[in-house]
């Protein structure tokens, strides 16, 4: 099999159930989740292994269910069966608690930064935030979205924040506070 099929040499692409242009407010959606999926990539090769095991496995984790995310979101089947599931978000919610604990209190903004897996880090928060706002824009447009996408993405870009921490603190980096914040952690 080629790796180049040229079915999308005049704009159009394939979605699991038709075609659309390459601009669709769909591809947009998934194409950035894949954007962000790269910058996982990027960031486990910053991380230690022994130092970072658990945030390691995470982001294996997070890699498959990010690939959830955007098939289910090229998905415009009649009949559809979504991958992604709540149990997803709720195992997110229980590593950030754990991240959180971990890392030193805050109480203002902090500066993206720290050691390069920890930047890394941020640059996929800020691209969740991206894909959520696309994966919203598309809810707003077509009613066929499926939610969950929407409130994983939400609760990832807040793992990300505080896996980035965590890699900055484990690694003995202090964060830089915004200098002109208020305390906006309590």
């Amino acid at each position: 099999m080629k790796l180049y099929t040229k079915t999308g040499d005049k704009g159009k692409t394939s979605l699991m159930g038709g075609r659309v242009s390459k601009d669709d407010l769909r591809v947009e959606a998934y194409g950035t989740i894949d954007e962000l999926n790269s910058y996982i990539g990027k960031a486990v090769t910053e991380l230690d292994a022994q130092v970072f095991k658990d945030l390691l496995e995470d982001l294996e984790t997070i890699q498959h269910e990010l690939f959830d995310c955007g098939g289910d979101l090229a998905n415009v089947m009649k009949e559809r069966k979504y991958t992604l599931q709540e149990s997803s978000i709720e195992a997110l919610e229980k590593r950030i608690d754990a991240l959180s604990d971990e890392a030193p209190p805050l109480k203002r903004f902090i500066l993206p930064g720290g050691t390069p897996a920890a930047a890394t880090l941020h640059i996929a928060r800020t691209v969740t935030r991206r894909a959520e706002r696309r994966v919203v824009t598309l809810m707003n447009e077509a009613s066929d979205v499926p939610t969950i996408v929407q409130k994983y993405l939400n609760r990832l870009s807040d793992y990300f924040f505080a896996a980035a921490r965590v890699a900055n603190f484990r690694s003995n980096i202090k964060d830089i506070e915004y200098i002109r914040s208020g305390d906006v952690f309590k």
